[in-house]
């Protein structure tokens, strides 16, 4: 699997879970993380997000009709091994990630928060991070 992350800060323990058990899928050729720009920090909380585009592997089979039920035709048909309504199934399964908080037809989101408190400081901050995996080469939303 090829995997950029040029465009990703590198925040994010939940995130880096998730391109851990991606890299674990054949069926996942490339994928890429980025921030996406509605990361903030406060003081009292850190809201951290990120997005993940993933390809998946394709395979070729040869479809096989006939034109006016007589003439024989053959062509070529490439299609994906794997889908998002596959992949928010085999994430599910994973006990190190679970169910999405969200999932349609052209989105998977998780959202975790945690509570951060340093050894040195009294206060500590709510960390709430926010991850999107979408499938590259999908219509976007509207």
């Amino acid at each position: 699997m090829e995997l950029d992350t040029s465009n990703w800060s590198g925040e994010g323990a939940f995130t880096q879970k998730l391109i851990d058990s991606l890299r674990r899928l054949d069926e996942v050729v490339l994928l890429r993380v980025e921030d996406s720009p509605a990361t903030r920090s406060e003081v009292d909380y850190n809201f951290v997000s990120n997005e993940l585009f993933v390809v998946f592997q394709t395979r070729e089979r040869t479809d096989r009709s006939r034109l006016l039920g007589i003439v024989p035709l053959s062509r070529r048909v490439s299609e994906k091994v794997m889908t998002l309504d596959r992949l928010e199934r085999v994430l599910t399964d994973f006990e190190e990630i679970g169910p999405p908080d969200y999932a349609d037809e052209s989105m998977i989101q998780y959202l975790r928060t945690e509570r951060i408190v340093p050894p040195y400081q009294t206060r500590g901050y709510k960390l709430v991070e926010l991850i999107r995996i979408y499938e590259v080469g999908t219509e976007p939303r509207r």
